[in-house]
């Protein structure tokens, strides 16, 4: 049997994790240490984190702090601060990772994948050639940089382009 050697995952595999909570996206924000919580982004409404389970390196969440399951429960205030708060993740992977894409998608219901009872959007940066077989034969995904990696790289980028 062929065997896929990443050493550099076991730091991950054995790092602490968060206390179990249901409902992650509100207590997150509360912790008071972004980089624990992966947030690199806040704006009024609304804040960026990375997903602790990514498709690809940068794989961002945006997410209202009010505590609510579907798009049509956000205020208009809360509506237009979730689009900006979106579009300045897609700058933010440009600027900080430049992707030759970006998916943007919300999971709406637990039919539709959303595992958390809480609204969020995805922001997935895309390389051209970036899918490989591993995930279609080997069911694995390959990431090429730690989460705490791409955190700082984020973090750094997010800073200088929101003080221009």
């Amino acid at each position: 049997m062929p065997s896929l050697h990443a050493h550099w995952r076991m730091e991950y595999i054995q790092a602490p994790r968060f206390p179990e909570t249901k409902r992650p996206f509100t207590d997150l924000p509360a912790l008071g240490n972004d980089r624990e919580a992966l947030i690199v982004y806040r704006s009024p409404l609304s804040y960026l984190m990375l997903n602790r389970f990514p498709y690809n390196p940068g794989h961002l969440l945006a997410i209202p702090f009010r505590e609510i399951s579907d798009l049509e429960q956000l205020t208009p205030e809360e509506s237009a601060d979730l689009m900006a708060t979106l579009t300045f993740g897609k700058r933010l992977l440009q600027a900080a990772m430049n992707p030759d894409g970006v998916n943007v998608g919300f999971n709406l219901g637990s039919a539709a994948g959303g595992s958390i009872p809480h609204l969020h959007g995805h922001l997935v940066p895309r390389w051209n050639g970036d899918n490989n077989f591993m995930p279609v034969l080997g069911q694995t995904r390959v990431l090429p940089q730690a989460l705490d990696q791409t955190w700082e790289r984020l973090h750094a980028t997010a800073a200088t382009l929101s003080a221009r």
